[in-house]
């Protein structure tokens, strides 16, 4: 690969960051011009570029079927139904609700992917925050922060998790064993956040609840149906991998969405225009950018050069090697999408470990089944929990924050650049020495 496509991959990438995080260009055109380019100036063919979109054919296919799925049943007001239960119940306190956010996500992370879970639960949040009369930007923004966080509590609650966690063989029972306890940490360091980054909220008390509206659901039969469907496809998310014949998260979302349009269609509850037209492109087309964007990077042998540097800068030190992985992967996961990121940091952390012979070149085989030494493990556990927490750093962080930022665009309110620093940076130094801490006590000492 020549060096001036290798340099230009590098040039656009960072370009893309920069217009992203001044808000100069909106993130998805910024993304797609800079896909465009690496196409163009040949750094990869057209055909390439699709082959890289289509190796995360399961995030897309995930993100298209629940967008589908909560669209689809939108007329039947039952997100603003139950927003309203919950200020209700809530008693309409601020600190309550707040914390009822954090009681509500950090389960349903436990079991289903966070950005599943952010698809699912936002809608909830902007008529929920009309009804106490406060900004709902800061409540989506902390629904994010516990989702990302939550998403270490198990295997299957973050992608990027579960990416790391299946490069080294882990099993789902392993994983509660070892890492659980740094979840149930992240999630409590947001927590303990509450009354300070959300000061106006935690103090917020809606006096009057008889003033609140109470929206009827419409069409009950439907959604009657409609629950039928939502509850197979949670069912499937969570067991579907592990039957005789495996049924991806990805597929059970987009059987879910085609039964969800079925049923719309028949009952005349909305049109399927109507709903393929409300989906959050915008969001999917920044995703199959960023992918392309990577591909670059992998392409022209940036990501490889990069292991002949940390091999040379850590030697065989596990706890430095371990510690600086966990901040430069937190660092650079909040600039980077994490999914992206972690497919791409796999790949580059086991060549390290065989280059410096702390483990056998079996373990770069694709099909490798076996156990890596125990000894190298704890790199994989500070890139895993860099990944997932340094996700809470920026509005491009991890697929959650994407998801959303579209969302609130769609409710009439951008998530800036500048807004979601203000909470995630604090979140995330804090988050990060928790960690940090947690690794270094758990297995490195």
């Amino acid at each position: 690969m020549e060096n001036w496509q290798a340099l230009l991959s590098v040039i656009v990438f960072i370009s893309v960051i920069f217009l992203i995080m001044t808000e100069w260009v909106h993130l998805t055109i910024a993304a797609l011009l800079g896909a465009l380019i690496l196409v163009f100036t040949n750094v990869m063919t057209l055909q390439e570029a699709v082959a890289y979109i289509g190796n995360s054919h399961g995030t897309l296919g995930l993100f298209f079927g629940v967008m589908v799925l909560v669209r689809a049943f939108e007329p039947t007001k039952i997100f603003d139904y139950l927003a309203t239960q919950i200020v209700i119940l809530a008693k309409g306190d601020g600190k309550r609700l707040l914390l009822g956010i954090v009681g509500i996500v950090t389960p349903i992370c436990a079991v289903l992917p966070n950005a599943t879970t952010v698809m699912l639960l936002a809608p909830l949040i902007p008529p929920m925050a009309q009804e106490i009369g406060i900004n709902f930007v800061p409540l989506l923004i902390l629904m994010v922060l516990i989702a990302n966080s939550a998403g270490l509590l198990t295997l299957v609650g973050d992608p990027a998790t579960f990416i790391v966690g299946d490069a080294v063989n882990i099993s789902f029972i392993d994983y509660l064993g070892r890492l659980s306890l740094g979840g149930v940490i992240a999630v409590v360091t947001v927590t303990a956040t509450l009354p300070f980054l959300f000061r106006k909220i935690w103090h917020t008390k809606l006096e009057n609840l008889a003033e609140l509206p109470h929206p009827q659901i419409n069409h009950p039969r439907v959604l009657s149906l409609g629950a039928v469907i939502v509850a197979f496809v949670l069912l499937f998310f969570v067991i579907g991998e592990s039957l005789p014949i495996p049924i991806s998260p990805a597929a059970v979302a987009l059987l879910g969405a085609a039964l969800a349009l079925l049923l719309a269609h028949q009952s005349k509850l909305d049109t399927v225009n109507n709903i393929l037209r409300d989906v959050d492109w915008s969001t999917l087309i920044f995703f199959m950018s960023i992918f392309v964007l990577i591909g670059g990077l992998e392409k022209t042998g940036i990501i490889n050069s990069l292991s002949g540097v940390l091999a040379a800068i850590l030697g065989k030190n596990i706890i430095l090697g371990s510690l600086v992985l966990l901040f430069l992967v937190g660092i650079l996961s909040s600039v980077v999408p994490n999914i992206p990121l972690v497919v791409a940091m796999v790949p580059l952390l086991k060549q390290y470990v065989v280059t410096v012979g702390l483990a056998p070149t079996e373990v770069l085989a694709r099909d490798f089944s076996g156990q890596f030494p125990p000894e190298v493990l704890p790199l994989f556990y500070a890139m895993m929990f860099g990944a997932t927490l340094g996700g809470n750093g920026t509005l491009v962080g991890a697929s959650s924050n994407i998801v959303a930022a579209g969302i609130s665009e769609q409710h009439g309110r951008r998530i800036s650049f500048k807004t979601f620093l203000h909470y995630g940076v604090p979140v995330t130094i804090l988050q990060l020495v928790t960690s940090a801490l947690y690794v270094l006590i758990r297995f490195l000492i």
